[in-house]
């Protein structure tokens, strides 16, 4: 299937209950030299301003019973229409709701979410979101099959990862060398073995073909050693492809 076109910016917005866990990471390396070309923006909602609650409760205990608590519905919807209703751009934002029962995020997902251009990202929290809200998304993703305390550390790695593909963010022959390129289900390796400096280093050395200078060789070395990497690390990806 052909992959969309990327966009030449993309632009998240992360509803959240702790916007201030971002601080750090999304200020710092390619995230933040990203955000400083404006390349890619971020913002974010708290779906504690959209309470009625005089106490901002955002939260209620599950009917049944059962341990811990449940976001409530109304205060993320409000939330999110709050950020349907903007039009920066005049694109459609992609709804996401970040959750450990979405389908598995991988390269591909990200290629897909870097041609939606407008990205938001909904971090659960607690137990879960109240599942009458279901509706309100236009996509469910987990990025691995465990639990975190809240959606905000996979918001984290969603964004980062989508940043590196969208154009001038990285040189494209560093996002082509990348382990999972090109991003589609059975057609990806990993990445080749890097050696910077020393030659030797306890030992160990820099493999004949990456000092030849012969650019045809080192080419060819490259390409065996990232389907011997493949082989060893990561066999799933060749019964992918030998499957598709």
């Amino acid at each position: 299937m052909k992959r969309s076109p990327l966009a030449s910016e993309v632009s998240f917005t992360v509803v959240t209950l702790f916007p201030g866990m971002f601080d750090g990471v999304f200020g710092e390396s390619i995230v933040g030299r990203a955000r400083e070309k404006g390349l890619v923006k971020v913002d974010f909602v708290n779906p504690r301003d959209f309470s009625t609650d005089r106490h901002r409760k955002v939260d209620d205990r599950p009917y049944g019973g059962g341990p811990g608590m449940i976001m409530m519905a109304e205060p993320l919807f409000r939330a999110i229409r709050d950020v349907r209703s903007r039009e920066p751009g005049g694109r459609e934002p992609w709804v996401v709701h970040l959750s450990p029962q979405g389908r598995r995020f991988d390269a591909a997902v990200a290629a897909e979410l870097a041609a939606k251009g407008r990205v938001v990202l909904v971090c659960g929290h607690y137990e879960g979101i109240d599942e009458r809200l279901a509706s309100a998304f236009d996509d469910e993703v987990s990025i691995g099959d465990f639990v975190l305390t809240g959606g905000e550390i996979a918001a984290m790695a969603v964004v980062d990862s989508v940043t590196r593909l969208v154009p001038g963010v990285l040189a494209d022959e560093a996002v082509q060398a990348e382990s999972f390129f090109p991003p589609a289900e059975g057609s990806c390796r990993l990445d080749h073995p890097h050696y910077p400096r020393p030659r030797v280093w306890r030992g160990k050395k820099v493999p004949a073909a990456l000092l030849s200078g012969d650019h045809g060789r080192i080419s060819q070395w490259r390409s065996r050693a990232a389907a011997a990497a493949t082989r060893r690390k990561r066999p799933d990806l060749l019964r992918s492809k030998e499957e598709s």
